[in-house]
């Protein structure tokens, strides 16, 4: 395939000179050597609202275009999509990852995006493009200051059964809460390792009792051979993780510092409640019914991890044979 290559200043004044006389794309293409599409996007793209096609207003624009900086400020296409994709709740990395994984090569890397994002934020004194970031940091890094967080009765993820992990069974979960631009505004959403079934509810705030509360108020309903364990990851939100022990049987474990992806199940929940629930959303225009319809739908769509049955109906199955 051979590459593109950029009009030169002949070229452009060629273009100039036969549009100004009222010669079609199609003529003007021929004269230069080139696609008509070529032309019309030189003709839209590289001319002023006021002057009109101007060969060095032209080649100018053409060079600010060029601009060796951010790809994403470069190219619009890969910018839209990389933006859209974000909005709907995907981190920089699954969102690096899909679109390799949808093009079958690396098409542009995570960190690239987190520098564009931060680059915005300085750039136009904008915080909101903070939104498009998952943890809707302001400055890059972790935060560093006392160390990882150590609850009391912690256990490590690493302790938890090994069949755990394998899917195998009902009864494994995982929980963590969906934040959103207004401040206090959030939802607990709690997911089943092996059915992927989630189940979702606003606390009064994020303090660890309340928090303990609202999944209790989840897992109760639930028989109890069907919530063996339960994982999490460091939040000061669940401190109170002994709680569901104590009231409901249930193991608590949690992931290393920093390491979300040992959860994958709920981060994955959480992406696609995203589509409905996006950071932006203002949660007091909500009712817990709105939020029932919302999980409902995720509830009841086919997965093909599940052979195409819904969450519901994987979840449920077992329950039809008691």
């Amino acid at each position: 395939m051979s590459r593109y290559r950029q009009l030169s200043i002949e070229e452009r004044c060629a273009i100039a000179r036969l549009h100004e006389a009222g010669q079609s794309l199609r003529q003007i293409a021929a004269v230069v050597d080139r696609q008509p599409s070529t032309v019309s996007r030189e003709l839209r793209r590289n001319g002023g609202a006021k002057i009109g096609y101007q060969p060095s207003y032209a080649q100018a624009q053409a060079a600010a275009r060029r601009w060796s900086g951010s790809r994403l400020e470069r190219d619009d296409a890969l910018r839209e999509d990389v933006l859209d994709r974000l909005a709907d709740g995907w981190s920089p990395e699954q969102v690096s990852g899909r679109l390799a994984r949808d093009r079958g090569h690396a098409v542009i890397s995570h960190e690239t995006i987190y520098r564009f994002i931060h680059a915005q934020m300085r750039r136009t004194n904008d915080v909101s493009w903070r939104r498009y970031l998952l943890r809707g940091k302001m400055k890059r890094g972790w935060r560093t200051k006392g160390g990882p967080l150590r609850f009391a009765e912690h256990r490590s993820i690493h302790d938890r059964p090994p069949v755990v992990a394998d899917r195998m069974r009902l009864g494994d979960w995982e929980a963590d809460a969906m934040l959103f631009s207004t401040l206090g505004q959030a939802v607990l959403v709690a997911h089943e390792r092996r059915s992927r079934i989630a189940f979702v509810v606003r606390p009064p705030s994020l303090k660890a009792e309340p928090t303990a509360k609202a999944l209790a108020s989840i897992l109760r309903p639930v028989p109890p051979d069907m919530r063996k364990t339960i994982t999490f990851d460091n939040g000061t939100e669940f401190a109170r993780h002994y709680r569901l022990t104590q009231q409901l049987g249930i193991d608590t474990y949690f992931c290393d510092t920093r390491s979300p992806w040992q959860k994958g199940g709920i981060e994955n929940a959480i992406g696609r409640l995203r589509r409905s629930l996006p950071r932006k959303t203002n949660l007091d225009t909500f009712s817990n019914n709105d939020i029932d319809k919302l999980v409902r739908r995720y509830n009841n769509t086919p997965r093909k991890c599940l052979g195409f049955q819904t969450p519901a109906e994987a979840f449920l199955q077992p329950l039809h044979f008691k």
